[in-house]
This record gives structure tokens, C-alpha cells and sequence, in this order.
């Protein structure tokens, strides 16, 4: 499941605990409220803080400003802070974000597939 830095060659499935796992650890990253909508939403384009929070209809901004940082600590957004009055940041998109949003694409056409789809009629 981990991969080394260094090698994207896959571990072999062992007893190990949960938190030794980086598929379990991104995945309770992702699971987060939010994460995966800032990620979707930076795909289209860059965004102030104050855009973000436009589309993201319930969030604090206490709770905004944390998940934003975590996605920035974990290399998915990039922001900029911008020499304007009142002071402004742009958050964008990183390579590895767009990487992941790729993924996260995927995941969506997979879960648009019901989960008890009736089985194909066979000619006999």
C-alpha cells in the first residue's frame, strides 16, 4: 500500500496498524468535509478566500482557514499572498493536487455506477 519515496513499487499486504498505512492515512485526509470540494473547486481556477467561501454554503471560516492549511501543508494548494489593501490571498492548485483530482474524477464515475445493477439478459 505505502510506496517509498523513491519507488513506486507496492507493498505487500501485511499485519500492520492503521496509522502505518499512507493509503489510510490519505484517506482519512480526504475524508475530511470540504478537502475534496476545495481541491475540485481550485481545478477550475485560482480563488481568493472570500470566492472559496461563496461556494462552500455552511462552512465556518474557522473551520475554511484550517482545511485550507491542511491542504497546503500536504503540498495539494499552493496560495499566494497578495501586497493589496485590505491584504488578500489567491490559493491555487498544485501539480500533485491536480494529480489527486484526477483520481478523485475517477472515484466519482465509479461511485455513478449503482451498486446493484440487474444483471444482463444472456441470449440462450
Amino acid at each position: 500500500m505505502a510506496a517509498t519515496p523513491t519507488s513506486t513499487a507496492l507493498d505487500i499486504p501485511s499485519a500492520r496498524h492503521y496509522t502505518e498505512c499512507s493509503v489510510e492515512d490519505w484517506l482519512g485526509f480526504l475524508g475530511h468535509r470540504w478537502n475534496a470540494l476545495f481541491l475540485w473547486h481550485l481545478s477550475i481556477s485560482d480563488k481568493r478566500f472570500s470566492d472559496l467561501f461563496a461556494v462552500m454554503p455552511g462552512i465556518t471560516p474557522k473551520v475554511m482557514t484550517e482545511r485550507l492549511e491542511g491542504l497546503a501543508s500536504r503540498g495539494l494548494i499552493g496560495k499566494t499572498e497578495l501586497a493589496t489593501f485590505p491584504r488578500g490571498t489567491i490559493y491555487q492548485i498544485t501539480d500533485r493536487g491536480r494529480a489527486l483530482v484526477h483520481i478523485l474524477d475517477q472515484i466519482e464515475h465509479w461511485a455513478a455506477v449503482p451498486l446493484f445493477a440487474p444483471p444482463k439478459n444472456s441470449a440462450s
